[in-house]
């Protein structure tokens, strides 16, 4: 009984529980936690504190990291499966709907149905900018950026969007730049989603 109680002190429970014990070490674990059921209770209530530590200090994500993440992968797996680098044209304020209609109009524009607020699908990437085209069903978060500068084409919808305390109502055809550390929002205004063409570049 001496020697669990030292396995059990040693800190291997942890770090097997954590993931970070070796092949080896690992192995060794599993062979006394089926031979000394100590071992096994151990275990169960580390598990069960790192679970509870974990959803305590849990942080809830910004809403805009699950669409962005998603449209990365569906853009990775697009370029998989054979669809080709394009890099649509810098946003500016001559930029004109007409100059994103290859992109608009290609199968990277569909959208389905009955996503939740905010989807967005990447048409061009690269180290410097990266755009896609977002629909927002009713609003984007508050958010600041402080190392790319973000720009919008509204395409479809109504919207407004605040910078600092500065309101802009936005209609079909308007452009408009985010500066660099300053928040700002997204609300829709339309009935239908606001669908736009947002791009960031590197500042």
């Amino acid at each position: 009984m001496k020697s669990v109680k030292k396995y059990i002190e040693s800190g291997i429970l942890e770090s097997y529980v954590l993931g970070i014990t070796n092949l080896e070490e690992s192995a060794e674990v599993e062979e006394m936690a089926a031979a000394y059921h100590e071992i096994r209770t151990e275990i169960n209530l580390i598990s069960e504190s790192l679970e509870k530590y974990a959803e305590l200090h849990a942080i809830e994500p910004p809403i805009t990291s699950k669409p962005f993440l998603l449209a990365t992968i569906d853009y990775t797996e697009r370029l998989k499966n054979g669809e080709p680098v394009t890099i649509p044209p810098v946003l500016h304020e001559g930029s004109i709907i007409a100059d994103y209609a290859d992109w608009l109009t290609a199968k990277a524009a569909i959208v389905p149905e009955d996503f939740n607020n905010l989807y967005a699908r990447i048409i061009g990437y690269t180290t410097e900018a990266i755009t896609a085209i977002v629909w927002i069903k009713e609003f984007a978060p508050p958010e600041v950026h402080t190392d790319e500068l973000e720009k919008f084409l509204i395409v479809e919808g109504t919207c407004n969007i605040t910078i600092g305390e500065e309101l802009h109502r936005l209609v079909p055809g308007d452009m408009l730049s985010i500066p660099l550390h300053v928040s700002h929002n997204v609300k829709v205004t339309s009935k239908i989603p606001c669908k736009v063409i947002l791009q960031r570049i590197a500042a």
